[in-house]
């Protein structure tokens, strides 16, 4: 079999991995799926992505489209509520790649965040869980971030990322390799307005 050939079964299986939640991470899924199928490639991320992209569209049809409008009006609803603290949308619901079981990624600038707790109180939204997270980013630091995750009306599910409003790095993508840029409200706003759907994802 072509190499080629096998690396598309390898981002398959990744894929169907990630989809069905057996696996939270790329990287595992890609090992797990070459384990499986036994075989030593392993495919891009791009490569799982585009193919776990394919299958929820083939599993969830039109209402995979209907459902990301929803928790992009959600997302609108919540960045309004905070619009003091200059909020990003960003992840799946930014790219236009939600499916079941996704949820709403929102950064938030603020210098405590305890100011976005209380303005989210303010605005009724309904906070179940805080925790505070690390991650290390391009230049070798690790940083320390809190992670405020809310229960929607609708059913949908938000994340909001507290940083400082002097954390506006840029960010690599190590799924699509481009910059992180998601939307600021008014860019959402033009999004819900001209192309509710529209996808953000590079070319390749």
């Amino acid at each position: 079999m072509k190499l080629e050939n096998i690396r598309k079964l390898v981002a398959k299986e990744a894929a169907r991995l990630l989809y069905y939640r057996l696996a939270t991470e790329y990287k595992f899924a890609k090992l797990k799926a070459a384990k499986e199928l036994g075989v030593n490639v392993l495919p891009s991320n791009r490569e799982v992505a585009d193919e776990l992209d394919a299958l929820a569209d083939l599993l969830e049809g039109n209402l995979r489209v209907k459902r990301l409008i929803e928790m992009r009006y959600d997302a609108l609803k919540i960045m309004e509520c905070l619009s003091e603290f200059k909020p990003k949308l960003i992840g799946s619901v930014w790219r236009g790649t939600a499916r079941i079981g996704s949820d709403i990624d929102i950064i938030a600038y603020a210098n405590s965040p305890v100011e976005v707790i209380k303005k989210l109180k303010k605005c009724n939204f309904k906070i179940v869980h805080i925790e505070e997270k690390g991650k290390v980013f391009e230049d070798g630091l690790k940083r320390i971030f809190t992670h405020i995750y809310l229960q929607l009306p609708s059913g949908n599910k938000a994340e909001i990322v507290v940083r400082r409003p002097g954390d506006n790095f840029i960010e690599i993508c190590d799924i699509y390799g481009d910059i992180i840029k998601g939307l600021a409200i008014e860019e959402l706003k033009e999004v819900l307005k001209n192309d509710p759907a529209k996808k953000f994802i590079p070319q390749r």
